[in-house]
């Protein structure tokens, strides 16, 4: 199992930056696990739009889904469209980016999986199990199986037992950390810090830790050493372009 960065930034994307794009792969079958602002010319940059196999998107913050729409119009709107593309998300959270073209214009562009956060089931290779973890709206943190390696990823999430069962003794645990330290009180039970991200780590005993949307501007040296005080694995900080090879 492989996974690339294709973007990493919290809210919006800082300058030549993109939101939360992760494409994870496994015996040649791509799977893109959210899909933000500014991520499709990244993901275009390794691989054609027709060749995304996949798409799950956590939940329905355009941070992490806004560019599905570029992506469907990409695969879409040529003289050789992609086929329909299988697209897992919690309900109604593609809703807004679904609606962004006139009614029919996109018809057959892709083909929706509404699941509720808690099930389990097959993306292509991939075992999904889904956890819902606290958030403003619905999210799915999601666990991936395949050949033996295990991905954990949160999407966004306030503090969660539900965190430490997803990551339990995963490969890598990619977890949200949009602050380094003390999240903000009108924040706390729908954001996590580095910090908080380290301790998940430790609890679940995952092998190694990324940390992941963080805020523009946040330092990520900073937020390494929070996650390093609470974890003794391997921490790494998330940008575009890294490869982590879970094999």
């Amino acid at each position: 199992m492989r996974l690339t960065i294709i973007g990493a930034c919290g809210a919006w994307p800082d300058a030549g930056q993109a939101c939360s794009g992760y494409l994870v792969e496994y015996e040649g079958f791509r799977l893109l696990v959210d899909a933000g602002y500014a991520t499709v010319p990244r993901l275009l940059e390794r691989v054609a739009a027709g060749q995304i196999d996949a798409v799950f998107v956590s939940h329905g913050h355009p941070d992490h889904c806004a560019d599905l729409n570029p992506l469907l119009r990409a695969r879409t709107l040529r003289d050789d469209p992609a086929g329909p593309l299988p697209v897992y998300s919690p309900p109604g959270a593609l809703d807004a980016v679904l609606a962004l073209d006139r009614p029919g214009m996109m018809a057959g562009a892709c083909v929706p999986h509404e699941f509720t956060p808690g099930d389990t089931f097959g993306i292509g290779p991939f075992r999904a199990e889904t956890r819902s973890l606290p958030h403003w709206v619905p999210n799915a943190g999601v666990r991936l199986t395949a050949g033996g390696r295990v991905l954990a990823y949160t999407g966004d999430t306030g503090p969660s037992p539900a965190v430490v069962e997803l990551a339990r003794d995963a490969d890598l645990l990619l977890a949200e950390a949009t602050y380094v330290d003390e999240v903000p009180p009108d924040s706390r039970s729908s954001l996590s810090s580095a910090r908080q991200a380290g301790r998940y780590a430790a609890d679940a005993g995952a092998r190694r830790l990324v940390l992941t949307h963080l805020q523009p501007g946040t330092d990520a040296t900073a937020a390494r050493a929070a996650a390093v005080a609470g974890y003794d694995g391997e921490v790494g900080v998330a940008a575009s372009g890294l490869v982590f090879d879970l094999s």
